[in-house]
């Protein structure tokens, strides 16, 4: 384990209620355990985590103001445990906030602007697995009537935001198949979200993750299955906004995360050859997950790449981790020890 550290655990709040850095759960004596528990952020999990392993742990939060990137400049700690997901409620600033620290010098987990990028414009993506003879669907891409990208693609087709993350703009309408429809969801994904429409063919099968850990050596962790087969009748099995977060839907109540099972030796080690290809590719470090669609023909398919994953103890990635052999503060500690490797060869990292 790494020696006892000043880590920062940064993050940002735009869209939460509170205002100030939580401070770390504390149990009550005389607590009624009836009582139902809020669930914590991945943060406060995190925190915990720090404070398990012997460091030690503060909370900085970036609002969105010109201070906070001030107060960031100013900030001495040994480490940034790096969790910001967007900058004034604007996702396609997450690579800058990285790249912010990167001109300080100042060390923290997770993947750079470059990988950040790659992985956050889909479209992008896409054409680099391609080129590197990775199955993604066939797809296409466009804004206000422009194609920037085209391929022959046919019905029924996906359409969702070619930059977000988190299953936003995606649900049961998502998945299209007819002209109309098609027309209609792209307007709706130009209008909703100011973004690019990606329109990719839907590809039937398993969802299944794979999380790796790591740098020079990446290792993928067992694979993990999002179940679908469950979602009412008619509803596409796809894991949109029902099945992620909206906790009253039956969608989310029939649906669950666990390692996955059945899967042969020789398409176990499809997955995680394809997963570790697509996270070199994109430049992820540190820690990731891949989301693949597994076929009834036993074909893989990249669907997108996510660097820097929630690591809630409900999360998949933890879930894998676990599966492996891990403990919570395991994981953490070993997210930490990879940030801490020579700055140089974490952004040495090439196709083997």
């Amino acid at each position: 384990m790494d020696s006892k550290l000043k880590i920062t655990v940064l993050y940002e709040s735009w869209g939460e209620e509170e205002e100030t850095a939580p401070e770390p759960a504390k149990k009550k004596r005389g607590s009624s355990k009836r009582r139902k528990k809020r669930e914590k952020h991945d943060r406060e999990e995190i925190f915990e985590a720090l404070e398990k392993l012997g460091h030690e742990p503060t909370y900085m939060v970036l609002d969105g103001g010109d201070k906070s990137l001030t107060a960031l400049a100013k900030h001495e700690t040994d480490l940034f445990f790096n969790l910001v997901e967007s900058y004034a409620g604007d996702d396609t600033m997450e690579m800058h906030v990285a790249a912010f620290l990167d001109l300080l010098g100042r060390p923290y987990t997770g993947a750079g602007p470059q990988g950040l990028y790659l992985a956050q414009d889909k479209g992008v993506a896409k054409k680099l697995f391609q080129f590197y003879g990775i199955r993604t669907p066939y797809f296409a891409t466009c804004y206000q009537g422009k194609l920037d990208h085209s391929q022959d693609i046919a019905f029924p087709l996906m359409v969702k935001p070619v930059s977000e993350d988190g299953s936003l703009g995606i649900d049961k309408d998502s998945v299209v198949s007819s002209v109309k429809e098609l027309m209609e969801r792209i307007h709706y994904v130009q209008e909703e979200f100011n973004s690019p429409a990606l329109i990719e063919e839907y590809i039937e099968g398993r969802e299944i993750y794979a999380g790796i850990l790591g740098n020079q050596n990446p290792e993928v962790l067992p694979m993990v299955e999002l179940d679908l087969s469950r979602l009412p009748e008619g509803m596409p099995k796809v894991a949109g906004t029902e099945v992620k977060w909206e906790k009253d839907s039956e969608a989310y109540k029939v649906t669950k995360s666990a390692p996955a099972e059945d899967l042969k030796e020789e398409t176990q080690e499809l997955l995680a050859s394809t997963a570790l290809t697509a996270y070199r590719i994109l430049k992820l470090r540190d820690y990731g997950r891949i989301d693949m669609r597994l076929t009834d023909k036993g074909e893989v398919y990249v669907i997108e790449a996510n660097p820097n994953p929630w690591l809630s103890s409900n999360s998949e990635f933890f879930m894998a981790a676990k599966k492996s052999g891990r403990s919570y503060a395991d994981m953490i500690a070993e997210i930490i020890h990879f940030a801490r490797t020579d700055r140089r060869q974490r952004d040495k990292l090439h196709l083997s």
